[in-house]
Parts: C-alpha cells; structure tokens; sequence
C-alpha cells in the first residue's frame, strides 16, 4: 500500500503533524479534533491497492470505479458521504509541440480528502508545498486543497494556451510566407492538422470543467464550506478565459487551414497557366513544322533559296510575341 501513497499527511490548524501511520487511527483523531483533516495521495492504484482506502473513507464504488479506470471528462459528483471530483491536467511538450492530458480525482468528505493521480501532468506536488506554505488558508480544511488543485490545473490551461497561441503565430508565418521559403504543402497541413487535434485534446479537458466550476462557485455543494464561493468565481473565470483561447485557436487554425488550401488552388491555378502558356509556344513551330513535315510535291517556297530562314523566324517570332503576351498577362 505504500507503494502508490505518494504522500499522506494529518493537517492541524493549517499545518502538518507528524507522519499519521495508520489510516484509520489518523481519520479518527482529524474527526475528533474538529480542526484537523487527513490528505492522502496516490498514483495509479490498482484495485487491490485501493481497496483498504476505499474501506476506510468509506468512498462510494461508483466514485471508486471512475478513480481506477480513469478516462473520464471533468465532472462533479455528490454522494452521501464524499465529494468526488475529475479533473484532467495538460501538458505542453515543447520538444514535439504537443499537449498531453492527466488524470485528477479528489475525493472530498468528513474530515479527509484523498487523491488519485493518473499521468504525469497533475501538480499535486506542488499544490501541497504551497498550501503548507500557507497555513492560513489550509486551516480551512478539504474545500482549500480541492480550491488549491482546481486552481493549479487552470492556471496551468492558460500557461498551454499562451504556448499554443505561440505555435499558430509560427504557423501562420509559414502558410503566409512566399512558397519558395516555407515548408511544402504537404508537410505545411499535417502541422496545421496536428495543431488542431492538440487544440481538441485541451478543449476535452477544458471545456467540460465549466459545469463542476459553476457548482462549486455557487456554493450550493456539500462539503465544500460557503465562504469558498469568491474563490472558485475566480478559478472560473480563469477558466473562462482559458475556453475562450482555446476555441480562438480552434477557429484561427480552421481559418488558416483554409486559407492554406486556396493559396494551394490559386499556385495550382497559376502553375496550370504557364503550363498551357508554353504548350502554346510550342504548339505553334509544331504546327508548321507539320506542315511543312507533309511530303507533297506542290507546296508554295517549297524550292525557293530562303524558305528554311523565313520558316524558322516565322516561328521564333510567333513564339517571342506569345511570350510577350503571355508574360503582360502574368502567364509567364
């Protein structure tokens, strides 16, 4: 069992005691002390490992189910005895540009609040520092840790989304750039589909956390104390914020998509018109060269001394005034 706590702590009064041993003994001295609660974290647990935890906080196994499997949108859940929560951390890879989603349950009841973490991205770590840092607001027991993730995990949105919103500026750059110096076309969209499916992977753990943040800012969750509504207003309408970048993104790289494939039709437009402009400046020595090619006996200058001369100016001067036209057209 202690192999996936990666952490567990009884906080008294705002700060951490002494390792609390035994689960149920430290549950049962956090409900006696009336000021204190027990935080225990964990990361990935089986089944098995999480029975013991399940037994002792008495969670429910609709909750215990969610917190195993993982792959959950963002959602709030009251049961009898607990408060659970989903919410899904990202993360932006600068090496390949790519965002990547956690997993974060919290489990929110009478004195305790325990967490599951599935990824890497969950900054559980550093929420815990920096609540301990703060007594002030840990003495307010398990709503200030559940307040202190939503907040990490939405600031963090904003964080991706200012790295995203830098991708798109280096991508329009490419798309708008003269062909000779950007990238190919092929390569040009797969960056701009890649950069869509990034932007549907934080719209998939955004955007559903505004239903649970709305909850929680009303105050009318149990568990979760009334003096904390001015607090998660604030994480939502950070998350407000983060949602709107995200679906601004979406749509600029819609529109950059498209604007990427009508410069494609308007550069095919134009190589399909120096194509035809030099088949027309070959067509026309073909032509006389085919009649002249045809083997009769009685053709006019067919003996006269300048024939072969005056043949080939007529074509080069033929093909220099289709040149000349082509090229005040822009064919050329």
């Amino acid at each position: 069992m202690r192999a996936v706590i990666v952490d567990s702590a009884l906080y008294r009064d705002g700060r951490r005691t002494d390792d609390p041993g035994d689960l149920s003994d430290a549950l049962a001295q956090a409900r006696a002390s009336g000021d204190a609660f027990l935080w225990v974290g964990l990361h990935e647990p089986t089944a098995a490992e999480f029975d013991h935890v399940t037994a002792e906080f008495s969670l429910h196994p609709l909750a215990v189910e969610d917190a195993l499997k993982a792959h959950q949108r963002p959602k709030l859940e009251v049961y009898d005895d607990s408060l659970f929560a989903v919410l899904k951390p990202v993360v932006y890879e600068p090496e390949s540009d790519r965002v990547s989603s956690g997993e974060l349950m919290v489990f929110i009841g009478d004195s305790f609040v325990v967490t599951v973490r599935h990824g890497e991205g969950a900054p559980l770590a550093a929420v815990r520092r920096r609540l301990e840092a703060d007594p002030e607001v840990l003495k307010h027991g398990p709503t200030s840790v559940l307040y202190a993730i939503s907040d990490a995990v939405v600031d963090h949105y904003l964080e991706v989304a200012a790295e995203l919103q830098v991708d798109l500026e280096e991508l329009e750059a490419d798309v708008f750039a003269p062909s000779s110096s950007g990238t190919g076309p092929g390569r040009t969209a797969e960056r701009i589909y890649t950069a869509k499916r990034q932007v549907l992977e934080f719209r998939r753990a955004s955007s559903p956390l505004a239903g649970p943040m709305a909850r929680l800012a009303s105050g009318a969750v149990p568990f979760v104390r009334e003096r904390s509504k001015p607090f998660f207003r604030d994480v939502q309408d950070h998350l407000l914020r983060a949602t709107e970048q995200v679906e601004g993104l979406d749509r600029l790289l819609s529109d950059v998509l498209s604007a990427h494939l009508a410069q494609m039709g308007v550069r095919q437009n134009d190589d399909m018109r120096k194509i035809s402009a030099w088949a027309a400046m070959a067509a026309v020595p073909t032509m006389v060269a085919g009649i002249y090619g045809m083997n009769f006996d009685h053709m006019p200058e067919l003996r006269w001394t300048w024939s072969y001369p005056a043949v080939v100016l007529l074509m080069a001067g033929a093909v220099a005034g289709l040149y000349r036209l082509f090229k005040r057209r822009g064919w050329m």
